[in-house]
């Protein structure tokens, strides 16, 4: 446990720097749309998950649009308080945002009275990963958690090419991913 701690602080320092040597006008053009090797792995109308990305996350709103347009339901994770297990409920403005809300982690998720809605494709952020499809996340354990619970959803990581590592340790509640895309390849399917 305490090699994940340290490597999570390294990691998102690393990101972090990362991010920032971004100059703004192409951090936009990225993460614009999933690229073409990954519609194997999206059924048509699936429900799709995603999540509200923080400042150095990879970047979901694109996607978001993407996805909304080409006929799909998007879904994003929703805490009723920080105890709580997390859901997923519909998201359907991606321009405004106007149907979202600051939840118990200070993330931007859909309000109480969105629809509840499961992803049966679920692209999950991360602090780290190799290019086997193992994830390193923030800790918490939520997405590990939520896809041990639903084993049929199709989890797709969304990282940095700086986020690759060698080697992650894992542990028996860690849970793979399908494919991990970043703003220039694609790992997997795996």
């Amino acid at each position: 446990m305490k090699e994940k701690s340290a490597l999570r602080k390294t990691m998102r320092a690393a990101r972090r720097d990362h991010v920032a040597a971004i100059p703004d006008m192409v951090r936009a053009l990225l993460f614009n749309q999933p690229p073409a090797g990954l519609s194997n792995l999206i059924p048509e109308g699936a429900n799709i998950g995603l999540y509200h990305a923080t400042d150095d996350e990879a970047p979901t709103n694109g996607y978001i649009k993407h996805f909304l347009e080409s006929g799909h339901k998007v879904v994003l994770p929703r805490f009723t308080d920080a105890s709580s297990p997390m859901e997923f409920a519909e998201h359907t403005d991606p321009f405004e945002g106007s149907d979202l809300e600051t939840g118990a982690f200070g993330i931007r998720q859909p309000t109480g009275d969105a629809a509840k809605e499961q992803p049966e494709v679920l692209f999950v952020p991360l602090i780290a990963y190799t290019d086997a499809g193992h994830r390193l996340g923030q800790g918490g354990g939520h997405y590990d958690r939520w896809l041990a619970d639903h084993p049929g959803t199709v989890a797709i990581g969304m990282g940095w090419d700086s986020q690759l590592v060698d080697a992650l340790p894992t542990e028996p509640h860690d849970q793979p991913m399908h494919a991990i895309v970043t703003p220039t390849r694609l790992y997997g399917p795996f």
